[in-house]
């Protein structure tokens, strides 16, 4: 795999991205996968990069921030960058300027991108107390992250907090910690007697020190009794700190070996800061086997377990935050039990096992880019890779809808005027599979609503009391003059969980259009619905079947002469990829076989001005549809041959 790594800040400022960055470079060499890193030069760098080729872009520092660059590259640098290395994903590392200059170029190329998130842009633009730049953050965050293929967090805040600003294709990837660098065993006595000459409790903290960061919360256990306040790490905030915490000793910024010596060496751990969205330096004092106080919001949130391994203490409470940290100053047995707690609690955690998730989750962006360029349109709830699917051993299926599932014009060995459908076809499957009697009904009629659906269809089959539901509606009401979309959603939904509340399992499937120029006018409409539906499928349980999902039904090929039906090979691809959703085994290969079996249709004869259009223009000049006047195929159950069975008719 070829791997693009755009990272906002880079060597030699070392941060939380710089070193995640490095490690996802070193275990990605390990693996064999070529890389490419695209970040902003800030100065030499003399570390080993893991075999990564690099393109370093000239960037301004921040003002208030030197150490934090900024790049401003042309989309048509990055975009010739990116095609001369030609990667399989993009990886943005904690993306906002760069990120979205990035994104932009693999939108232009179509390569997938997984964007990770690590810096609460917006935390940081509150402390900093501009109302304007919080409210664009806010913006920018959602609009890349929801652009990006797939989106990291890292924390189940941080998961929370992008749900909220409508971000979807959320994944949890936290960060390894390296156990060996990180390790109680690297106590040095001898630096905590200097340290602490009258052995003192040792209180540490590591990290940037900036206002974002509020260190300046340590000012809160200044003149705790018995103890030595110990600061690593620097940055802007550090002269101002320095007068703030006279006693305190401040080491500078701190790395490799020696950084893993002085954490060992801490008694309490203490992070203060409130926009955390991971929290790696907690995980490294956990990892050294060091009692952690921290604030109970963001990524501390699930590293830190109160009363076992440290304490979370109530966000911007600096008494309470006094109150926990004196708890295990003046109890050593407590400390010493929290510190074995918190050395077990990262077992499993390493940079191997964080490496190889990420690699899936490159895996999945590269399965999910082309359904996404297949889409007419965006709605909030994209595509997703379906689940494996669980076969269950179903006995009586219901189908419901309108014309296609009715099987319009897939007359595929059929008697003239009569068609078989998608539906028909996965019943036939799902017999075939069946040790048992399979029953079948059908009361998919053309031209029926939304209306119909809640009025007659699903009354009809519950009173059948079915064990499986389709349902694939609501493609007549989004083409009409005027279309209500929620409420559409809110009587579907309610269907949804009526069958549900039954015990029956539902089908649900998004609607769908042929790839035509005339359909373009629809597609946000059928996108937003379908978004809803993804939604729904998600909270009920329901078996989503995302056509939207499947690129090769909008060909129209696979489209009828009257340019608004599936021809045989449209249903039978709809078929089995709902056979597969179902676990029907082999599905996708009995697909393959069935297409080199049976050829499709013939033309139908005459003009499709003559035979489709003016006739649609005439009912709808009197008020008529294609349905009226229909009843469903199947209004009773269909016994279907299964393992050495005949088809029969019942009423049961």
């Amino acid at each position: 795999m070829r791997v693009a790594l755009l990272a906002e800040s880079f060597l030699p400022h070392m941060n939380g991205v710089t070193g995640s960055v490095l490690h996802v470079l070193r275990h990605l060499n390990a693996q064999g996968h070529e890389t490419l890193v695209i970040a902003p030069r800030a100065g030499e760098v003399t570390t080993d990069l893991h075999g990564a080729r690099t393109e370093l872009l000239r960037s301004v520092p921040l003002p208030s921030y030197p150490e934090v660059r900024v790049v401003f590259a042309r989309a048509a640098r990055l975009t010739a960058l990116l095609r001369s290395f030609r990667p399989d994903v993009v990886h943005l590392a904690s993306p906002f300027v760069l990120g979205w200059q990035g994104i932009a170029a693999a939108d232009a190329l179509r390569i997938p991108t997984v964007a990770v998130y690590q810096t609460d842009v917006i935390a940081y633009a509150q402390k900093y107390g501009v109302s304007q730049a919080t409210a664009f953050a806010r913006s920018h965050v959602s609009r890349l992250h929801r652009r990006a293929t797939l989106t990291l967090a890292p924390s189940s805040a941080s998961t929370a907090q992008l749900e909220e600003l409508g971000v979807d294709r959320i994944r949890r990837w936290g960060r390894g910690v390296d156990a060996v660098r990180f390790d109680p065993a690297h106590r040095n006595e001898a630096w905590r007697r200097a340290v602490a000459p009258a052995g003192e409790v040792i209180i540490g903290y590591v990290g940037r020190l900036a206002p974002e960061k509020q260190v300046d919360d340590l000012r809160a256990l200044a003149d705790l009794p018995g103890t030595r306040l110990v600061v690593v790490g620097d940055g802007p905030s550090r002269a101002g700190l320095e007068r703030m915490l006279p006693d305190a000793v401040f080491t500078g910024h701190l790395s490799g070996a020696q950084l893993g010596e002085v954490m060992a060496g801490f008694d309490v751990f203490v992070h203060p800061g409130e926009s955390e969205t991971f929290g790696q330096t907690i995980q490294e004092a956990l990892a050294s086997g060091v009692p952690v106080v921290a604030t109970g919001v963001g990524g501390p949130l699930d590293l830190v377990r109160s009363s076992i391994d440290g304490w979370l203490y109530r966000p911007g409470d600096l008494d309470d935050l006094r109150a926990r940290v004196s708890d295990l100053v003046g109890d050593a047995a407590k400390r010493r039990a929290f510190a074995r707690a918190a050395r077990e609690s990262v077992a499993g955690r390493t940079w191997d096992a964080l490496g190889a998730q990420l690699v899936g989750h490159y895996r999945e962006a590269i399965a999910l880019r082309p359904m996404d360029d297949g889409l007419p349109a965006r709605g909030r709830h994209r595509p997703a890779i379906a689940a494996p699917a669980v076969s269950r051993p179903w006995r009586r299926y219901v189908a419901l809808g309108d014309s296609i599932t009715e099987g319009l014009c897939d007359g595929s060995r059929m008697p003239d005027g009569e068609y078989r459908g998608w539906a028909d076809r996965l019943a036939s499957l799902l017999a075939a599979s069946s040790d048992g009697v399979f029953r079948y009904a059908n009361l998919a009629v053309r031209s029926r609503k939304m209306r119909d659906l809640v009025e007659e269809q699903v009354p009809h089959a519950l009173r059948m009391r079915p064990d499986l539901v389709s349902i694939l509606m609501g493609s007549n009401d989004l083409v009409g003059p005027k279309v209500d979309i929620p409420a559409l959603v809110t009587q579907l939904e309610r269907v949804v969980r009526e069958v549900r509340a039954t015990g029956a399992d539902v089908l649900l499937a998004t609607v769908f259009l042929p790839r035509r120029r005339a359909a373009v006018i629809f597609a946000r409409r059928f996108a937003t619905f379908n978004s809803e539906l993804r939604r729904i499928a998600a909270e009920t349980g329901a078996i989503l079947l995302d056509l939207e999902a499947t690129p090769a039904l909008g060909e129209l090929p696979l489209w009828s002469d009257d340019r608004v039906h599936l021809r045989p090979a449209g249903h039978r691809l709809v078929a089995y990829r709902a056979a597969d959703v179902l676990g029907v085994p082999d599905a996708e290969a009995l697909s393959d076989l069935d297409e080199a079996f049976h050829s499709d249709e013939m033309p139908m004869p005459g003009s499709w001005l003559r035979r489709d259009a003016l006739p649609w223009v005439w009912r709808r000049l009197h008020g008529r549809t294609a349905g009226d006047g229909r009843i469903a195929k199947h209004l009773t159950y269909v016994e279907l041959p299964g393992r050495g069975r005949r088809k029969r008719v019942s009423s049961t």
